[in-house]
């Protein structure tokens, strides 16, 4: 697995800092993107939090995905959370090293009190003696907090540094590409209180890798024999155990997930805390031994040249916005909203665009990493590309085509969810989005047949799992 080391500098160590007026938060930011361009070290917010406790062990629930490999758990991780001020609202995110669980906790309106005072991304400092505070931070006491150090220690700083050097996965990069694409099919499908919810994750067998499958039953979960219509899957129980640091604050938990029917395979699922003016969200891949950055759900829309120029129209009506309503942005770009959602999935895979399950709506960040490397890496997505320069690719009518690859010519239909007669396609049957014929195929007939490409709905990925690209 190819990494990339990237340099997070920051003023200082974010810190948890004792007062006359109680403890108040220091959480230094890295260089970002704001709606006033490229800023070294953005400020978003300063005020207190309503509910420091939960947001204390929310933020500590974060920083544990972004320091853990569910996988060869013995490779620690090292990875700073990602902040976004998104005008009315925080939102802290981060993946484990291991690629399968990403974490994200939106700190609302009702959960803060103070000044949001500009919007962007950044990275935003966690270290271990900030940890160590954060899990003393009691229920009673009023917590300030700052997200990014203030003009007058910006422009007056003269002292060192702090930099830290990251190997940042690829894959991790292209993780985030794909869970807001896989996270955009979801439906909520199970919903418990507070006391339920502490009882069915507790029940939940510990130190296991194991598929589950729970359906929802009465007030609670129940364990389910295999995937059935409603059914919730639950890859690697052990990669929920963040959620624990939350519990005792709980108001409720939200459970997502998509349709599958009786011969589905695994797949992903959100696992939602709704805790006092915040909420703490786990996804989960469809295995624990896989990350998402494998999961082909982006394949489709890379691979159109329409969706390509409708990224570069809808991108220039981002704002920055806590929640991107698809009507006003085909209003506004005068494209329709299927034509908006491919877009925004085509955005997604630069870090530009995330998914909440809770809201049904997309939102805006940029991630600051060359997350451009999530389409110009993707290995089938070249090997399409490769094989259409080569003119491979035979078409058969408008629904099937012949793709030469090597000495074998493979037979491929673009009905339905698309096949083909390849290994891939017999391992994987569309479980982990087209393979690179299939892909292909698909550019060719939307080259030359524009017309039917437009009125044609784009061949929908599956869900499955990662691992190998080929």
């Amino acid at each position: 697995m190819s990494s990339s080391v990237y340099s997070f500098t920051y003023l200082r160590s974010s810190a948890l800092h004792t007062g006359a007026g109680g403890p108040s938060l220091a959480l230094e930011t890295s260089g970002g993107l704001t709606s006033h361009g490229l800023a070294p070290f953005p400020r978003f917010f300063a005020g207190f939090l309503t509910a420091p406790e939960a947001a204390a062990g929310s933020l500590l629930a974060v920083a544990d995905v972004a320091a853990t490999r569910y996988w060869q758990p013995l490779r620690r991780a090292s990875l700073d959370p990602v902040v976004t001020g998104s005008g009315d609202r925080l939102r802290f995110e981060s993946f484990s090293g291991c690629g399968g669980v990403y974490a994200r906790l939106d700190v609302l309106p009702a959960g803060i009190d103070g000044d949001m005072l500009g919007t962007g991304t950044t990275n935003v400092d966690v270290n271990a003696p900030l940890r160590e505070a954060l899990a003393m931070v009691g229920g009673s006491d009023p917590l300030h907090m700052a997200v990014g150090p203030d003009d007058v220690t910006v422009t007056t700083f003269d002292g060192p540094v702090v930099e830290k050097k990251v190997p940042l996965p690829d894959r991790w990069l292209r993780g985030f590409a794909e869970v807001q694409v896989i996270a955009a099919r979801f439906d909520l499908r199970a919903e418990l209180t507070a006391v339920e919810a502490v009882r069915f994750l507790r029940s939940l067998p510990r130190n296991t890798r194991q598929t589950l499958w729970v359906r929802p039953q009465g007030r609670t979960l129940r364990t389910a024999p295999g995937p059935s219509a409603g059914a919730v899957c639950i890859a690697g129980p052990d990669r929920l155990r963040a959620l624990a640091r939350v519990l005792r604050h709980a108001k409720a938990l939200r459970v997502y997930g998509p349709p599958v029917g009786a011969a589905a395979g695994p797949a992903a699922s959100a696992w939602e805390v709704e805790l006092p003016g915040m909420r703490l969200t786990l996804t989960l891949s469809p295995d624990a031994t896989r990350g998402f950055s494998g999961e082909g759900a982006v394949l489709g829309d890379l691979a159109t040249d329409e969706a390509a120029a409708d990224a570069d129209l809808v991108s220039a009506l981002l704002a920055w916005e806590p929640r991107i309503d698809v009507g006003d942005l085909a209003r506004d770009a005068g494209l329709t909203a299927e034509r908006v959602r491919a877009a925004l999935a085509r955005l997604g895979t630069s870090g530009r665009i995330g998914y909440d399950v809770s809201e049904a709506a997309y939102f805006h960040r940029e991630l600051p990493y060359d997350t451009g490397k999530a389409e110009r890496m993707n290995p089938r997505l070249r090997g399409a590309h490769a094989l259409v320069d080569d003119g491979c690719v035979l078409p058969d009518g408008t629904a099937a085509a012949r793709v030469v690859s090597g000495p074998t010519t493979y037979q491929v239909r673009l009905a339905g969810d698309g096949s083909c007669t390849c290994e891939w396609w017999a391992k994987h049957r569309g479980g982990r989005g087209p393979c690179k014929h299939v892909l292909a195929a698909q550019i060719v007939r939307r080259r030359t047949q524009p017309a039917a490409a437009a009125a044609a709905p784009a061949v929908p990925a599956q869900l499955g799992a990662e691992a190998e690209d080929a």
